[in-house]
């Protein structure tokens, strides 16, 4: 893991996903997607898919334990997806979801990416996050990439920089 620097008492670094504690965050973050929506509108990316060269995942560490992770996938075309945003219960409120998001975002705008997308569920679980990605200037926007708009997700959007990102 590469450290990205600390944040007061939490340090952002670049997961590989290789620890247990890694692994079991993500196990809760799927979990929780199958929990909270249909199969046919379930697109959490699952250890194979958060490995490729096109995602890079962090982990959120608070007292040296992983608190959160997130990651950000490259679409082309100056387009990046947030993904697989999770903070372990034992975390809520304390900043680690808000601090990877922040990541998230430098980094896209140093790679330089235009736009920054995500896919999330709609219902009361997916609140909190949404709250975040709004607090974060991200807006409601259509269906991008292979999704579908559906009664079961929502799309959000952040433009990074002048013009548009192909691919809508």
């Amino acid at each position: 893991m590469q450290a990205l620097g600390g944040r007061g008492d939490m340090d952002v670094q670049i997961d590989d996903l290789s620890s247990v504690e890694s692994r079991s965050l993500l196990a809760l973050h799927l979990e929780g997607m199958t929990e909270h929506s249909p199969a046919a509108f379930r697109f959490a990316l699952d250890l194979s898919a958060l490995t490729v060269p096109e995602v890079t995942l962090w982990s959120a560490r608070i007292e040296g334990r992983v608190a959160a992770i997130g990651a950000l996938k490259d679409l082309g075309a100056d387009l990046g997806e947030v993904k697989s945003m999770r903070t372990h219960p034992d975390y809520l409120k304390r900043g680690a979801a808000a601090a990877i998001l922040a990541t998230i975002i430098e980094t896209a705008q140093e790679r330089p990416l235009k736009r920054l997308c995500l896919e999330t569920g709609v219902g009361p679980s997916f609140s909190a996050a949404i709250a975040l990605y709004r607090k974060n200037g991200f807006a409601t926007g259509p269906a991008f990439g292979a999704y579908q708009t559906s009664p079961f997700n929502q799309f959000f959007h952040l433009d990074l920089g002048e013009g548009t990102a192909e691919g809508f």
